[in-house]
């Protein structure tokens, strides 16, 4: 099974790296992620240009804006965000998307920088409308264990509505386990959990849901 490793650090990008060069179905997306502003580096943005343009990464990412941490940098996420999104411009790849109580302001900058590249919105927790926008922009969206919890109803109404040519499933590994699995350090294999709770929710087969989310992601990382 494919898997996609992010990188949220430049101190763990080597080893995303390595791991796949020398594993075949494991594939890295590096990036700079707006929580972890006092780690990066001067030199990593351009560190990022260069793996980028050397063809060597499926998507740039985790990227993007987090304001609900408290006294979050808003004017250094939003530099940081806009530089990565003209890096993946330049190299033609699409981003992963980490977005909490930031969506219009993420979508904003998406329009305002002309960004067509696409994406996938990771662990997506917001409106319908906030997700019919980022379709609109080109990007898929992504449900994770979150949709597994009874009490989780915002995303859980949105997931059942969408189309599903528009959607992804990821584990979140090592966060955000299935409901089944609450408590535990999360897996890829709990990836099963994830669909069928996407599948009962919309009234779907399983093995539909998993055709279609699996041509999804692979149409826009690797075609």
């Amino acid at each position: 099974m494919a898997q996609v490793l992010p990188g949220v650090v430049r101190s763990g990008w080597e080893r995303i790296l390595y791991l796949s060069r020398t594993e075949p179905d494991l594939f890295p997306a590096i990036g700079l992620h707006p929580l972890y502003l006092a780690l990066h580096g001067k030199n990593d943005l351009d560190e990022l240009r260069h793996y980028a343009l050397a063809g060597k990464l499926v998507a740039i990412g985790e990227i993007g804006l987090d304001y609900f941490v408290k006294n979050a940098k808003r004017s250094a996420q939003q530099e940081l965000f806009e530089t990565q999104l003209a890096i993946a411009t330049e190299s033609r790849l699409p981003v992963l998307l980490h977005v909490r109580k930031a969506h219009d302001q993420v979508q904003a900058t998406i329009r305002r920088l002309r960004y067509t590249g696409g994406g996938i919105v990771h662990a997506f927790n917001g409106s319908l409308q906030q997700a019919e926008h980022y379709i609109k922009l080109g990007f898929l969206i992504s449900v994770c264990g979150t949709i597994t919890y009874d009490r989780a109803t915002k995303i859980r109404s949105v997931a059942a509505v969408l189309p599903l040519t528009s959607l992804v499933v990821e584990t979140d590994s090592p966060d955000i386990p299935p409901a089944s699995h609450h408590g535990e350090r999360n897996c890829p294999e709990f990836l099963a959990a994830i669909v069928s709770s996407l599948a009962a929710l919309r009234g779907e087969e399983n093995s539909f849901v998993v055709k279609q989310t699996n041509e999804n992601a692979r149409h826009l990382l690797f075609a």
